[in-house]
C-alpha cells in the first residue's frame, strides 16, 4: 500500500516532473530496523549496493548494517564516498588488477576472491603495495543436490557456474594463503557462498547451513585455524506478485541463531539487497493514453522499462496503484477523456518495442488519460539496471523523502 507521503507527492508533481522516483526513507529505515532487530546479535549484515547504490539509500542503512557488499571498482568508489567509514567487501567475477589495487588503497576489508587467477593478481598487488596482510573470503561454488535450492528464481551455485571457485579448485588457492602454509600477505578468512536468489527463509537456512558445514570440513581437513568468516550470501526472496508476502525475517533469524550455535567461534554474515531496499521505492508516472486494440485495453504511459527494466527482466507484472486525478478543470481538448472501466488492461510505456510492458492485462475499476500510476517495489534493481538512453526519452525525477 502507498504511504501517504509518497501519494501526496506524486500527486503534486506536475506532468513535466514526471515520471519520477520516489523513496520513503522513513520506511526503508523502519524495514532495516526490524531485519536487524530479528536477526541474532552475532550475526553481521552486510547490504549489497548492486540492489540500489543511490547515497541516500546507503546512508539510510548504515546505522543498522554491519558494512556493504561491492562488486565492481566503480561500487568500491562510489560507496567509500557515500559511507566512507563503512566496511566493504569487495566481491564479484571478473575483477581487474586495476580495481584490485585502487580497492587496496581505499582500504577495503574483505576480498571475495573467484578464481585462482584473481588470487595471484590480488597477492601481486598486496605486494606491491606493501601490505602485510589482506584478508580475504574465497567464494565457492559449494556442491548442492537441486532439491537444497529450494525453487531458486535464480542460481548462481551448485551447478557448473563463471562464479566462485569449484571445491577442488579451492585446493589450488590455499598454498597462497597464510594459514595454509603460505608466507604471503593474503590470509584466509573465510568461505562466501552466493548459490541462488529468490529463497523464502526454510531454503535459505538450508542452503545456509550446507555452506557452514562445507567450511567447517574443510577447515578441519586442512587444520585452517584462522578460517572464521562464513558468508552465505543474500538472495531472500521477493514476491512481486504478492507484494504484503515479505520474507519471514523472524523465522530466519531464529534458524541462523540455531546455526551459529553449532558453529562455536565462526562469525557468520549475510548481504541481502533487493529483500532490504525493494518496498521503499515507487516508480510514479502518468497516463498519456488509453486505446483498445484486437479487443484489448492498452494504457500508454510516460516511460517505460528503460526507467524500470524489473518487469521485463523478471517477466513478471510490476504491482502499481491507480492514483485518479481529477482533470475536470484541466481537461481542454474537444474530444471526451480517454478511458477503460471495469476491465483488463495492459500498461505499457513510451519505447518502440513490444517488450516495454510494465504490467499485463491486470483488472482495473477505472483508468484515464491523465491519472498518476504509482508502481511500487521499484526501491531495488530498478534505475540501475535499465537501459536509459534508449529512444533518448528524458530521465525521471528522485525524490527522497524523509520526513
Amino acid at each position: 500500500m502507498i504511504t501517504s507521503a509518497v501519494r501526496t507527492l506524486a500527486t503534486e508533481l506536475t506532468g513535466d516532473d514526471l515520471p519520477a522516483y520516489v523513496y520513503d526513507l522513513p520506511a526503508l529505515r523502519a524495514h532495516a530496523r526490524a531485519v536487524r532487530d530479528a536477526l541474532p546479535p552475532g550475526l553481521e549484515l552486510y547490504y549489497a549496493a548492486k540492489a540500489n547504490p543511490a547515497p541516500p539509500v546507503l546512508r539510510t542503512l548504515a546505522p543498522h548494517v554491519t558494512g556493504y557488499e561491492v562488486a565492481s571498482g566503480g561500487e568500491v568508489e562510489h560507496v567509500r564516498a557515500a559511507v566512507p567509514r563503512a566496511p566493504l567487501a569487495f566481491g564479484g567475477p571478473g575483477k581487474t588488477e586495476g580495481e584490485l589495487r585502487r580497492a587496496l588503497t581505499l582500504g577495503v576489508e574483505r576480498f571475495h576472491v573467484e578464481s585462482e587467477q584473481e588470487l595471484r593478481l590480488l597477492a601481486g598487488a598486496a605486494k606491491d603495495a606493501g601490505l602485510d596482510a589482506v584478508d580475504v573470503l574465497l567464494r565457492v561454488n559449494v556442491p548442492l543436490a537441486s532439491d537444497e535450492l529450494g525453487g531458486a528464481a535464480l542460481a548462481m551455485g551448485g551447478r557448473p557456474s563463471p562464479f566462485g571457485l569449484d571445491p577442488e579448485a579451492v585446493q589450488r588457492c590455499l598454498p597462497l594463503l597464510s594459514g595454509a602454509g603460505s608466507h604471503g600477505p593474503l590470509r584466509l578468512r573465510g568461505i562466501h557462498a552466493h548459490l541462488a536468489s529468490g529463497l523464502d527463509a526454510p531454503a535459505q537456512l538450508t542452503v545456509a547451513a550446507a555452506i557452514a558445514d562445507w567450511a567447517r570440513k574443510l577447515s578441519e581437513r586442512h587444520g585452517l585455524d584462522d578460517l572464521t568468516e562464513v558468508n552465505v550470501g543474500g538472495g531472500m526472496g521477493v514476491d512481486y506478485a504478492h507484494p504484503d508476502r515479505r520474507f519471514d525475517w523472524a523465522a530466519y533469524g531464529k534458524g541462523m541463531a540455531d546455526l551459529a550455535l553449532r558453529h562455536p567461534g565462526r562469525t557468520l554474515r549475510i548481504e541481502p539487497g533487493r529483500a532490504l531496499t525493494v518496498y521503499c521505492g515507487w516508480y510514479v508516472t502518468e497516463v498519456l493514453d488509453i486505446k483498445h486494440s484486437g479487443g484489448e485495453a492498452f494504457a500508454v504511459l510516460r516511460g517505460g522499462t528503460h526507467h524500470i527494466r524489473t518487469p521485463a527482466t523478471k517477466q513478471h507484472d510490476q504491482p502499481f496503484q491507480v492514483l485518479p486525478m481529477d482533470t475536470t478543470a484541466t481537461w481542454t481538448r474537444p474530444w471526451a477523456r480517454p478511458a477503460v472501466r471495469e476491465e483488463p488492461v495492459t500498461l505499457v510505456g513510451q519505447l518502440c518495442t513490444p517488450k516495454d510492458v510494465l504490467a499485463r492485462r491486470v483488472q482495473v475499476p477505472e483508468l484515464r488519460a491523465g491519472d498518476r500510476v504509482a508502481f511500487a517495489m521499484a526501491g531495488a534493481y530498478a534505475w540501475n539496471i535499465s537501459h536509459h538512453d534508449f529512444l533518448m526519452h528524458p530521465r525521471p525525477g528522485f525524490h527522497y523523502l524523509d520526513t
